[in-house]
């Protein structure tokens, strides 16, 4: 599902279970006064991670607004967002996103993402995300992208639960 255009090892990996592994390292830009990592910047690894599991399947969001390649004139918005925080992330942290769609409607999906540290779970975030136009009008997901979500949700659900652990 990956091209080469992209890089080996830059938009992660998908696991033999189906989820998506997305690694990357805490900068200092990333922090806090106190070496933490500031509580919206979570949200940002999460972002990142959910591209790259789409480059990984094949689409790239910039063409799908612009309307180039099979899917044309759709992004992705957040409509719903809850995130729990277990422990910190500080400067220089090695840290991995675990992305695993956990639900696919007719205009939406729904994923589950952990971000860990050495195994360890630092914060949960469960998103909604729905497919606009250019208008900014909720529309329906591209057959390309469901078929592709659909495939790899069937290859997460026969592996393990729906939200990671």
């Amino acid at each position: 599902m990956s091209d080469a255009s992209t890089p080996s090892g830059l938009s992660g990996r998908f696991a033999a279970d189906g989820t998506h592994r997305y690694p990357l390292r805490v900068y200092y830009e990333d922090t806090d006064a106190g070496g933490i990592v500031y509580h919206a910047n979570y949200l940002r690894f999460a972002e990142r991670a959910r591209t790259e599991m789409l480059y990984l399947m094949g689409f790239r969001q910039k063409e799908m607004a612009e309307g180039l390649g099979d899917v044309t004139g759709v992004s992705f918005a957040v409509r719903r967002l809850t995130i729990d925080f277990d422990a910190p992330a500080k400067l220089e942290d090695t840290l991995e996103v675990e992305t695993r769609i956990v639900d696919i409607r007719g205009a939406s999906f729904a994923v589950a993402q952990v971000i860990r540290r050495d195994g360890r779970v630092l914060a949960r975030a469960d998103l909604q995300l729905v497919t606009i136009n250019r208008a900014g009008r909720a529309v329906r997901l591209p057959e390309p992208v469901k078929a592709a979500m659909e495939t790899l949700h069937a290859k997460q659900n026969a592996s393990s639960p729906a939200r990671p652990a």
